[in-house]
């Protein structure tokens, strides 16, 4: 399967001023195959755009990526950022 991890961080790092906040976490459910995009709160701007369109474009790229199976990917951008436990 596609690394939708490395995809989305590809496509967001160098749009953001604060990539080493990126985070993304896959969650399967029975429809979906969501990844949750937690940026710096900074950042939302810089990722969702004017009216979106940052976003949308992100989306775009994301889902054109073929996936197996009758699941599809939906990405989610959170504005919260996640504490990761190391």
């Amino acid at each position: 399967m596609t690394d939708f991890k490395a995809l989305i961080l590809a496509i967001v790092s160098p749009l953001v001023e604060h990539p080493e906040d990126l985070v993304v976490t896959p969650v399967e459910t029975e429809r979906f195959y969501e990844y949750r995009l937690a940026v710096n709160p900074d950042d939302v701007g810089r990722v969702i755009g004017k009216q979106g369109r940052v976003a949308q474009a992100i989306r775009t790229i994301v889902y054109s990526v073929r996936v197996q199976g009758n699941k599809r990917v939906r990405l989610i951008i959170d504005d919260r950022p996640t504490k990761t436990l190391e």
